[in-house]
């Protein structure tokens, strides 16, 4: 097994300016190969709320990847992009992966600032599916897929994605690393494809993956005391 194929991240969601708690998590940060937010970096925040977060990271790790969330303004986003670590509707290569991602949500109850429809989800998806088959993909979606433990309210209903779902089940990504249902925390599975939400790391949950092949991914589920 060669290094190209090993990697190991930290994938925070919902953080939703919660900053101060990065620091719990900093010995950590330093010793994986890259750092992953799947959206909500800021509670409708602006660009210095998001260089904040971004930069509590970049003093312990600065191999940074991400999209924006629902809760995130259009100035997020274009700070993602200026620091060139943005994944929504795009790819990045790293060794033997491909990172993809797609940042915002489905309409939710109250109007956020970052949302879309299930076809302009399928549409953006589509433009990215010939290059997240070469290489194995990790995929980055703020939006859960449809009928997982990952979108699933405390009532049963299921709210994710079916546009995400079925990019999933075409492309069969090595991870899809979302967030955004603070009560879909867990890991579940598409195919092969395993879906993890650690939860909203604004309560002090994270996750540390370490791949090692192909089909063969650790998980595991952290907390920080956050009270």
């Amino acid at each position: 097994m060669t290094a190209e194929n090993k990697l190991t991240i930290i994938h925070l969601v919902d953080i939703h300016g919660a900053g101060s708690l990065i620091h719990e998590i900093g010995e950590e940060l330093r010793i994986v190969d890259m750092v992953i937010v799947a959206g909500d970096i800021t509670h409708f925040g602006r660009k210095k709320d998001t260089q904040k977060i971004i930069e509590a990271i970049a003093f312990y790790n600065k191999t940074i990847f991400a999209v924006a969330g629902n809760c995130d303004f259009p100035e997020v986003e274009n700070f993602l992009s200026l620091q060139n670590i943005n994944l929504h509707r795009t790819f990045v290569r790293k060794g033997n992966f491909t990172l993809s991602g797609l940042g915002g949500s489905l309409p939710c109850p109250g109007t956020t600032p970052f949302e879309y429809t299930e076809e302009e989800a399928w549409q953006w998806l589509s433009d990215i599916i010939p290059e997240t088959t070469a290489t194995a993909n990790i995929f980055v979606s703020h939006q859960p897929p449809y009928n997982t433990l990952n979108d699933q309210l405390p009532g049963g209903q299921h709210v994710g994605s079916k546009s995400i779902r079925e990019f999933i089940e075409k492309t069969s990504p090595v991870l899809c690393l979302t967030g955004h249902i603070h009560e879909g925390a867990g890991i579940d599975r598409i195919g092969n494809c395993k879906i993890v939400n650690p939860g909203p790391f604004r309560y002090g949950n994270y996750a540390f993956i370490e791949i090692t092949g192909e089909n063969s991914t650790h998980i595991e589920l952290k907390q920080v005391t956050v009270f």
